[in-house]
């Protein structure tokens, strides 16, 4: 969608300052609230997902047949996967930091328990991609590698098989590509000239993005595909695959949670030197370059509330349980002042996302495909 009808459509700077004053009003209130009972619950859930790390690695371990193998998979998975959304993001997003009893939550100093590196994912997605998000040449993560998830990005040839490469390679490798993305291994020796973001192509760069990006790498993968599966003995191979499948659920399941908060072809792309004008034109900006998806309880759990990523855009620091429950009022403020507010069933927004995928792995009408 063009960035145009959204850039100009509040010619009323009264509008945009009372849709602006009546979020920080809602942001202000919640951050008055939230105090012991949301670290409480972090906590809970914390010690819940490393429950299921143990569960999960002594089944797979002592597991004779599939069922117990399984459920050992399904266990690893759902740690896995909480520490990277529900508890690892919001967590370096700063969402605790200020609260006490949290100090083991604090972003500067949480490690969690996936394969980026956390210096190199505060800078590139809360400092990058956050403020900027779809303004081409800023925001990073509409330079995803071989990717091309905006119009007004080039198109090169490796982007015609862009879909299998998102389904079949991205998707189920998703944390170990962000890291070489965030870490500078996939954007150092690229020939664009047009991201602010890509400082310098050297040899230099290059190994101050190895050594951060490998730095999380191998400790990572050495505990979960050498240490563990070393352990079983003869029945290492039961435990490396084990271990295997629940990091490609993890990383499908969060690849899906997060293209679909930004990719279909009625969220807005902004050209490069976008900026907004105002608090309020910003906040628009973010409302309409992300999109909301309709899950239950537990999948929203699953997700990290990124199925709430409109109000993740609008309140970086709220965790995600605030942002469920204030979902309903930011609907009505951005209904009441004209901005849009986009939520379907996930299934529907899977669709539109790969739909987007698909059509941008061929170049625009009007656009030459370059070398």
């Amino acid at each position: 969608m063009s960035a145009s009808s959204v850039l100009h459509g509040f010619d009323n700077r009264a509008r945009l300052d009372s849709f602006a004053s009546e979020l920080h009003a809602l942001r202000d209130r919640v951050r008055a609230e939230m105090g012991a009972e949301d670290v409480t619950r972090l906590k809970r859930l914390h010690l819940f997902s490393h429950t299921m790390e143990v569960t999960g690695r002594v089944l797979i371990h002592v597991s004779i047949e599939p069922v117990t193998w399984s459920v050992g998979v399904l266990s690893l998975w759902i740690h896995k996967q909480l520490q990277a959304t529900e508890i690892g993001h919001p967590v370096l997003h700063g969402c605790y930091d200020k609260l006490e009893g949290a100090e083991a939550f604090r972003s500067a100093t949480f490690k969690w328990d996936i394969p980026i590196d956390e210096e190199a994912w505060r800078n590139g997605h809360n400092l990058r991609h956050h403020p900027y998000t779809n303004v081409t040449g800023r925001d990073p993560d509409i330079h995803f590698g071989p990717v091309r998830l905006n119009d007004n990005v080039p198109h090169r040839w490796f982007h015609y098989v862009q879909l299998p490469y998102t389904v079949f390679m991205l998707w189920p490798a998703f944390t170990m590509g962000m890291n070489s993305h965030f870490s500078g291994l996939l954007d150092v020796f690229r020939k664009e000239e047009d991201r602010d973001f890509v400082k310098e192509r050297s040899w230099r760069s290059f190994r101050q993005a190895f050594h951060v990006a490998f730095r999380k790498y191998v400790p990572y993968y050495a505990k979960n595909y050498v240490l563990f599966p070393l352990l079983a003995g003869p029945l290492w191979w039961k435990v490396l695959l084990g271990n295997h499948v629940a990091e490609v659920m993890r990383d499908v399941y969060s690849a899906l949670s997060i293209f679909c908060g930004h990719v279909g072809d009625d969220i807005v792309d902004y050209p490069p030197g976008t900026r907004a004008d105002c608090r309020g034109r910003w906040y628009e900006m973010q409302c309409a370059s992300t999109q909301n998806f309709q899950v239950g309880y537990v999948l929203s759990v699953l997700c990290g509330g990124l199925d709430y990523q409109i109000e993740h855009h609008l309140f970086p620091q709220l965790p995600p349980e605030r942002l469920r429950q204030i979902a309903p009022e930011v609907q009505a403020i951005c209904e009441a002042h004209g901005v849009p507010y986009r939520t379907q069933p996930w299934p529907s927004v899977i669709r539109k996302a790969l739909n987007r995928v698909a059509r941008l792995s061929f170049p625009n009408p009007t656009v030459e495909v370059t070398a």
